[in-house]
């Protein structure tokens, strides 16, 4: 049996020599120690420790030795390669620390600097001014009550009174969905939600019914064909048009102050009976105006009132339409335009300006609620 191979060509394993494994380490360390950038010490192990760097060409050259010389090699080569592997995760570790503080020095922010924030957008003065009406009557224990808009022209004319041969069913006034045979149209006020309430809940009630119409009117500085109402109505036991005055006076001090000034007017309307157009005191002038040509009043005209709305006790035949017995419930109701009402507070000289969605002009009425 012969004895291990004790005769190896020197020249071949040059590499593994200890003052060549040494000038590689020397080399690695000196590589790794001037990487001034992550990249740079990426370039630099795969130079001195990849798989094609002189240390590793010089590991693969152990497998040539004898047994007795290959021990010796291997843990020469190893010792080598933990050297360089701790060298470069030693100055990985004061790269990346640097280079985070360079990123934070670059991203700081001054906090003593004048900003200039995003402009935030506006509640419309439309929608302001329908929510603090409707917070009026919330706070009295009435409920807000809304509806759909495309509505049946039952609801629209007919429980309302409105007899088929009414002006306001002509094309020229209501917007008819197509085909007109149907019945459909769009509301051309927020009464239908009143019939609809009358209805479907018990007695007593009292609603208000905020929300948006539509009538063939035209485009223009004092017409809109989609406007907004709100509309109130009360049926209990008992309810007279005293109830009514004193509803709206409340209703007028919440919104122009505790002085303010009602007065009604005799008119008609299908759906109420008696019926009157209320009128409020002129919030500007208080009335001073009125024959006073040295302090005229842009607002009431120098007339000294401005038209509010309309409203009434409610006529007996809106109430049997909706199976209400008349001889033990009455009722009244009311109705005002807001559009207007924002317009006259706020001296608004184009209703046009309400719908062009210029966030400017919502800025400038103060939410439309002065």
């Amino acid at each position: 049996m012969s004895g291990p191979n004790t005769n190896y060509d020197p020249v071949q394993v040059t590499p593994l020599k200890a003052e060549q494994v040494e000038q590689m380490v020397s080399e690695a360390l000196a590589a790794i120690e001037s990487a001034s950038t992550t990249a740079e010490l990426k370039q630099a192990r795969l130079d001195h420790n990849g798989d094609r760097s002189p240390i590793a060409l010089a590991n693969r050259e152990i497998g040539a030795l004898p047994p007795q010389a290959r021990k010796e090699a291997g843990a020469r080569v190893g010792k080598a390669r933990g050297q360089i592997n701790q060298a470069i995760a030693a100055k990985e570790k004061v790269l990346a620390a640097a280079e985070l503080e360079a990123q934070l020095a670059a991203e700081t922010v001054d906090m003593t600097l004048p900003v200039r924030q995003h402009p935030v957008g506006a509640l419309h003065p439309v929608t302001a001014l329908m929510d603090k009406m409707a917070d009026v009557f919330l706070s009295m224990g009435w409920e807000v009550v809304e509806g759909p808009e495309a509505e049946a022209e039952w609801y629209n004319f007919d429980a309302l009174n409105l007899h088929p041969e009414h002006p306001a069913r002509a094309l020229q006034d209501t917007l008819w969905i197509d085909p007109v045979e149907k019945g459909a149209l769009l509301r051309t006020a927020t009464s239908p939600v009143q019939i609809r309430t009358l209805l479907e809940r018990d007695l007593p009630v009292y609603v208000v019914s905020p929300g948006k119409v539509f009538r063939a009117d035209e485009y223009d500085a004092t017409h809109l064909p989609v406007f907004h109402q709100i509309e109130g109505l009360c049926v209990d036991k008992g309810i007279s048009m005293a109830h009514l005055k004193g509803t709206l006076d409340h209703f007028a001090r919440a919104m122009f102050g505790d002085d303010i000034r009602t007065r009604m007017r005799p008119h008609y309307f299908p759906f109420t009976e008696p019926s009157a157009e209320v009128d409020v005191e002129c919030f500007v002038c208080r009335g001073e105006s009125v024959g006073n040509p040295s302090r005229p009043c842009r607002t009431c005209r120098s007339e000294g009132w401005i038209e509010w709305g309309g409203c009434g006790v409610v006529n007996p035949r809106v109430l049997a339409a909706c199976g209400i017995d008349t001889e033990v419930y009455s009722g009244f109701a009311f109705g005002m335009g807001v559009d207007r009402s924002v317009m006259t507070r706020n001296s608004a000289p184009d209703l046009r300006d309400f719908v062009e969605g210029d966030i400017r002009f919502s800025r400038s009425l103060v939410g439309g609620a002065r």
